[in-house]
């Protein structure tokens, strides 16, 4: 597959780029690397080869949950820019509309 200007233009729309003239070269430059590296990686004769699951043979070592340190309430929201007796004030992030919208 050859890289051109009308597949980066493809591209770019999809991924929502705007590129200009020379990054459009550099695009196709880059891409017809990736490419010709695909294609030495499929000279490679991989049969009897088994997929790699994990990239190692190690079992997750997890350690306790154990609580090191304890702050207070208090202590918690002491840095906290706003917040009242017992909660953080955040602002609202999500408006719900009572009409059901």
């Amino acid at each position: 597959m050859t890289i051109d200007q009308e597949t980066v233009d493809k591209i770019a729309h999809l991924a929502r780029l705007e590129l200009n003239g020379d990054e459009k070269l550099e695009m196709i430059k880059d891409m017809s690397k990736i490419l010709d590296f695909m294609a030495k990686l499929n000279e490679i004769d991989t049969s009897g080869i088994e997929p790699l699951v994990y990239m190692t043979n190690e079992v997750n070592v997890l350690r306790e949950d154990v609580v090191k340190q304890e702050i207070t309430h208090q202590e918690a929201l002491q840095n906290a820019p706003s917040h009242d007796d017992d909660y953080f004030l955040v602002a609202k992030v999500i408006d719900l509309k009572s009409d059901g919208q």
